[in-house]
């Protein structure tokens, strides 16, 4: 249960981490059969979708080695199911890692999932 909630709390502190720099939130947990969004926002004209990761124990590889392919995969089906039927437009994949549940320990990776 206190992973549940720290989840939740690591959610909204990052949105408000990006809303404070300028990106506008469109949607939270956006779930799907195919996989699930943790924030979706516009910076701009490009939407934005945001992975959010806390890990407190570096033990398993910290935050960013729990974003394996496996979890890229689900994150761009979800993605393309969100976006059917929509107008075209721009659209990036950040990840924002935290070990702490505070806002001087946000590390926001932009583009992450680019080539």
């Amino acid at each position: 249960m206190r992973r549940q909630a720290d989840g939740k709390r690591a959610e909204a502190l990052a949105a408000d981490y990006l809303q404070a720099r300028g990106l506008r939130l469109i949607k939270r947990n956006y779930r799907c059969r195919l996989g699930e969004i943790d924030l979706m926002l516009s910076d701009g004209q490009v939407l934005v979708f945001v992975e959010v990761r806390l890990r407190r124990d570096p033990a398993y590889g910290g935050a960013a080695a729990s974003i394996n392919a496996a979890k890229r995969q689900r994150i761009l089906m979800a993605a393309r199911h969100y976006l059917a039927g929509k107008p075209e437009r721009a659209c990036r994949f950040d990840v924002i890692l935290l070990d702490a549940l505070a806002a001087n320990r946000i590390e926001w990776i932009k583009d992450a999932f680019g080539e």
